[in-house]
């Protein structure tokens, strides 16, 4: 029988806001972890994470958290990024010309940009998946609600992470069967067995001290000028 991968889907490096991690780092971590396939899913950007497959091609997946005016939306197989901002089905179409796969970052995170219900059912037919499972929600129901969600809807569900410290790396992953192509990737999502579990509430203090570290720096470069 083909081994199973085991897949992370929601982690950033330094190129997001909140986070101080070095894709090589990242990669490293990863490997150490037993990570099969990493998608690096940075707010708003591609470019750590095109850097990052070309260090190891077959393990990165490029991705992009993007935030729209509803909410935020995760998508693999990015090619272009998908600037913020955007009104969800507007960011939608682009990912979809792009041939990305779709997600919903924890939707029903009202701390971290969650969808109201509406909006959430208006672009339900558009996506992909939900990500059921997002280890830094903090309170258990958040998650349940976007399980009964995909459910309901008859969507495929995500599970990760949402690493911004190289410890996070792993924390929530699926184990699929193997797959290389978009299509062979949503397949597996579809069958996919959870492992992992939430992150504990400090390594919220971890973005908090990167966003504060990246600020500081900002500033010194200003005076320096």
């Amino acid at each position: 029988m083909t081994p199973l991968l085991k897949i992370e889907l929601h982690c950033h490096t330094y190129a997001s806001g909140d986070s101080l991690v070095n894709p090589r780092d990242l990669l490293d971590e990863a490997r150490r972890k037993g990570v099969d396939r990493l998608a690096i899913t940075d707010h708003n950007e591609i470019w750590a994470a095109l850097e990052a497959q070309q260090m190891d091609p077959e393990r990165v997946i490029v991705g992009e958290e993007i935030l729209t005016t509803g909410g935020e939306l995760l998508a693999f197989f990015v090619k272009e990024k998908v600037p913020r901002g955007l009104k969800p089905k507007v960011a939608i179409e682009r990912l979809r010309e792009q041939g990305a796969y779709i997600s919903v970052s924890h939707p029903f995170d009202r701390q971290r940009h969650g969808w109201a219900l509406a909006d959430l059912e208006a672009i339900a037919p558009l996506v992909d998946a939900v990500e059921v499972f997002n280890a830094r929600c903090v309170l258990p129901q958040i998650n349940r609600s976007a399980q009964e969600f995909a459910q309901t809807h008859k969507l495929a569900g995500t599970v990760g992470s949402d690493a911004h410290l190289l410890w996070e790396v792993g924390r929530a992953t699926l184990r699929v069967r193997p797959f290389t192509t978009r299509d062979e990737f949503a397949e597996a999502v579809r069958e996919g067995q959870m492992e992992g579990g939430a992150s504990p509430l400090w390594v919220r203090f971890g973005s908090l001290f990167a966003k504060s570290q990246k600020r500081l720096v900002k500033a010194l470069d200003a005076r320096r000028r």
